[in-house]
């Protein structure tokens, strides 16, 4: 009997947009590509909670491979729910964060004070209980000398407006709190004395290094913020969300028009000789099934909400498998003209 025939493994870059708790659905398509195991990864770019998922791959795969990403990512979503290990007063702080437009008591003092103060008088001591979850959790010295994968971690340069892209190499503690940094609950974070804020203004992710820094020409999306949201946002809540997610979503549709154009372009013969390429872009969503929570469940951190949207995006995951895997490494899966309309 022949030996059975081995399924080949193609080659991604994964983009992994931030947007709060809903950074959980993203931990959920990574545990399942993770687990079917037929992609194999390049190069990581993620902002805020897409950073925040992308360290904690990469460290995993550092330690202990894939079951290591795995098992690091679960322990970070753990770790970063309430009632995943915060002291009491890391607890308080957190929830009134998270929570900062919930119709809860303590959420209404937060939002009334903020029409008042800036972070640096609502947290005076700059506490920011992420940064200890990371600090437990990831090895950043060791993860700065492995190579298991290139990293493109975005934050947004408060005086110059300009994106920054951080890499694996010379990649901080303070460099993923600098690409999470919302400005109206964190102080800026600074980086050699530059003033950093989260990169989704600039960059919810950035792909452009992939086109410079990585051989891989598919590029797969992991998209939490909806492009299009139906309906006119009447609370307070929820023009403040759709507002977030507009900012965050233009400099990613300003990327996919440059590689419509791109493309395009090398259709029409009209760069031969050049060393432009043609990117295969892909995404794995489930905008229906998170839109139906409202843009203020960014803001909650309960675990169990964290893993109902974790089996959420493995069921994305596995959706995106069985449609399009044979389409990875051949052509693109994502229709920029119809997004772009």
């Amino acid at each position: 009997m022949p030996a059975a025939k081995e399924t080949p493994h193609k080659k991604i870059n994964l983009a992994l947009q931030g947007g709060g708790a809903h950074g959980a659905f993203t931990w959920g398509v990574l545990d399942k590509l993770l687990e079917d195991g037929r992609l194999q990864l390049d190069g990581v770019s993620g902002t805020s909670a897409g950073a925040m998922n992308a360290v904690s791959l990469a460290e995993g795969m550092r330690k202990e491979g894939v079951e290591g990403a795995r098992d690091q990512l679960a322990k970070f979503w753990r770790a970063a729910s309430l009632d995943g290990g915060f002291a009491p007063v890391q607890r308080d702080i957190m929830e009134g964060v998270l929570n900062f437009w919930n119709a809860t008591p303590i959420a209404t003092i937060f939002q009334q004070a903020a029409g008042m103060l800036s972070p640096y008088e609502m947290n005076p001591l700059n506490i920011n209980p992420l940064r200890n979850v990371l600090a437990a959790q990831v090895d950043f010295a060791a993860l700065r000398a492995s190579d298991h994968l290139k990293l493109f971690i975005a934050a947004t340069n408060v005086e110059s407006g300009k994106v920054r892209v951080f890499h694996r190499p010379e990649l901080t503690i303070d460099m993923v709190m600098a690409s999470a940094c919302l400005p109206t609950v964190f102080r800026a974070v600074m980086i050699d004395g530059v003033p950093y804020w989260d990169g989704g203004f600039m960059g919810n992710p950035v792909l452009f290094p992939f086109f410079y820094e990585t051989e891989t020409l598919d590029v797969v999306l992991v998209q939490i913020n909806p492009i299009e949201r139906k309906g006119t946002p009447a609370t307070v809540a929820e023009i403040l969300g759709r507002i977030d997610e507009i900012t965050f979503n233009s400099s990613l549709l300003q990327e996919f028009r440059a590689i419509d154009f791109v493309a395009r372009l090398i259709a029409e013969g009209r760069l031969e000789g050049t060393n432009y390429k043609c990117i295969r872009l892909h995404v794995i969503e489930a905008q229906d099934e998170l839109n139906k929570f409202g843009a203020a469940s960014r803001m909650r951190s309960d675990y169990d909400f964290f893993v109902q949207l974790r089996d959420i995006g493995r069921h994305a995951a596995q959706r995106f498998l069985d449609a399009h895997y044979a389409d990875v490494g051949v052509k693109a899966t994502l229709d920029l003209r119809e997004a772009l309309v």
